[in-house]
């Protein structure tokens, strides 16, 4: 009697971790819920929450600060002489320093301070990102701690490796970005990838297939292209078209010839007891992490270096990049790769979409604001190449740089090109099929 229950404790505390812990991660990524008439999932609430305690000056200078940190950072560590990337970086993360400053003062030339420039870079990305992030990563410790990731991974390994050429665990890095936020996806793919779960490639294939823009921003740009009237197909589309690509662009170089060797893989569970395997894997993992107060900290710290890392990043880049649709042709050149896809449709507006898909390297909110007024099937494609493009200069592409996944600015540029080609191809024609 005494060895059983000596026996039964571990188990029964795997058991509540592995269902207890892992739920108050479900819930508070994945669940949406009403309050005050807003409805969104518990960690939007709690961001919002935290940005109103802070008012509109405190989240300013909160973010104002991360900003800094991320400018100092590669300093204090040297990473900024590890190649003439981080060089380049570190230059426009103190430019992002100057940019947040004009951006916090308003001081600085008026075009830079129209609303469409330093005001929406500041207030509708930095500061967001700036407190997701953090407050994100500590609540990470239930999702991905304790056996969640593995059990799904299991379940769902005949799916996930055939298509994406991923483990099932990466089903839930997908779940992740689209429901919370592209960094948030890529916070746990980084985590799982320095665990050794994921191959050099498999980690690429989900930083750059999966890690979108979360459901939250896409409602923004939807409502800025006047698609809230058809939301569900919109995201359910953009969903479908998203993971299409991606099924396309792994079996493409440069993903296709990445190394694919991981330290640990998934075990294997056999068509009858999957459910078991997975079962017994997820315990196995509960039962064996360390303290919820070890996984908080240690996710927290991973937040705190993504978020300084990434925020003067989006000031920098993403400034540039409006500036250089507003006042440069250098899209209309870009726009010229994308322009077959457009003629081949016969679109009335097929250049301004083509530079419109072409801008959203440099930020993916800008083919919206580009094709705001055009016709409503340039309208709906430049809608879903927001979002399956999934690269872009002022955001993703230095997060993914920040991780440890080996990726490099040129491989992403190349993935960037092949995804919002496809993304176009695939979303004219559906837009055609649905129009009003």
């Amino acid at each position: 009697m005494h060895q059983v229950t000596e026996q039964s404790r571990p188990q029964g505390k795997a058991i509540g971790r592995l269902l207890g812990l892992s739920a108050i991660g479900i819930f508070i990524f994945f669940i949406p819920i009403t309050l005050q008439g807003k409805t969104s999932i518990p960690l939007d609430h709690m961001v919002g929450w935290l940005r109103a305690a802070l008012g509109e000056s405190g989240a300013g200078w909160y973010a104002m600060a991360m900003i800094v940190a991320g400018a100092v950072y590669p300093l204090v560590t040297g990473r900024w002489k590890q190649s003439p990337t981080d060089g380049v970086f570190l230059v426009l993360k103190w430019l992002g320093v100057v940019a947040g400053l004009m951006a916090l003062t308003g001081l600085g030339p008026a075009a830079l301070q129209a609303p469409d420039m330093l005001p929406f870079l500041f207030n509708k990305l930095v500061i967001s990102v700036g407190l997701i992030v953090p407050i994100g990563s500590v609540f990470l410790a239930f999702l991905v701690g304790y056996g969640l990731l593995e059990a799904i991974g299991i379940l769902v390994q005949k799916l996930m490796q055939p298509i994406w050429r991923t483990p099932g665990r990466s089903a839930i890095d997908a779940v992740a970005s689209f429901v919370g936020s592209y960094s948030i996806g890529l916070l746990i793919t980084n985590r799982v990838y320095s665990a050794g779960h994921y191959s050099a490639r498999e980690a690429a294939i989900i930083a750059t297939g999966f890690s979108t823009v979360s459901a939250t921003f896409m409602i923004i740009v939807a409502k800025t292209l006047g698609l809230m009237e058809i939301w569900n197909q919109y995201f359910w589309l953009t969903l479908l078209i998203t993971f299409i690509v991606t099924a396309i662009t792994v079996r493409l170089p440069p993903l296709s010839r990445m190394d694919n060797s991981a330290e640990h893989r998934e075990p294997e569970g056999e068509p009858g007891n999957r459910l078991a395997t997975a079962w017994q894997n997820g315990l196995e993992v509960a039962e064996q992490a360390p303290s919820l107060g070890r996984n908080v900290i240690d996710n927290f710290k991973d937040g705190l270096v993504m978020t300084i890392s990434i925020l003067p990043s989006i000031m920098s880049v993403g400034l540039i990049g409006l500036l250089a649709a507003k006042y440069t042709p250098v899209f209309d050149w870009l726009g010229y790769l994308f322009y077959p896809v457009t003629w081949l449709w016969g679109l009335d507006d097929g250049m301004l979409l083509a530079k419109a898909t072409a801008s959203g390297l440099a930020e993916m909110f800008l083919p919206a604001l580009l094709m705001a007024e055009a016709d409503f099937v340039a309208r709906f494609a430049a809608g879903v190449v927001c979002v399956s493009s999934v690269l872009f200069f002022s955001a993703s592409i230095p997060c993914i740089l920040a991780t440890r996944i080996p990726l490099k600015v040129g491989t992403l540029v190349l993935v960037w090109f092949v995804r919002a080609f496809l993304s176009l191809l695939l979303a004219i024609p559906v837009a055609m099929l649905i129009a009003p």
